[in-house]
């Protein structure tokens, strides 16, 4: 079985664009230390995408060899109030296996953000915000298994 689990962090103006963006890594990084490098290596342009609040409507999508874990991020009001936060630590490594991590970008910043993405690593790459993104699971789409899509449930 497939399952996507979900993930909101409190941002701006609770807590600012790169301590929202080290707060997501002490996440992910929790039961990986190795990838803790690699993604401290990128904290300028994803706090600049948390910033534009791209990660609003649109996930930071982590895909592994495990379940994928899609990551959003509160404004304004709603991050002071932080009653939609969910900032739990995961019981699994989402950085299991051959990981990645695809950031929601403003189309106008899309070029820059891909560059500078490309300059510090191949795992951590940027696309377009009204993009929509499907599972990334081999077995997921060869096997027929039933996908469990937790952050369509509303526990």
């Amino acid at each position: 079985m497939a399952t996507v689990v979900r993930r909101t962090f409190r941002s701006s103006p609770h807590r600012n664009t790169l301590s929202t963006w080290a707060a997501i890594v002490n996440l992910l990084t929790a039961s990986n230390t190795d990838a803790r490098a690699e993604l401290e290596s990128v904290e300028g342009v994803a706090s600049s995408i948390i910033g534009d609040k791209a990660c609003e409507a649109a996930p930071i999508t982590v895909s592994c060899d495990g379940p994928q874990t899609r990551i959003y991020c509160l404004f304004d009001d709603d991050a002071i109030d932080g009653s939609d936060a969910s900032e739990d630590v995961l019981g699994f490594d989402p950085l299991n296996g051959n990981w990645s991590i695809s950031l929601p970008c403003d189309v106008d910043d899309l070029s820059w953000v891909q560059t500078a993405l490309a300059e510090k690593t191949t795992r951590v790459t940027a696309r377009d915000k009204t993009e929509k993104q499907k599972q990334t699971s081999v077995t997921n789409e060869s096997s027929g298994a039933l996908e469990v899509d937790i952050e369509r449930l509303n526990l």
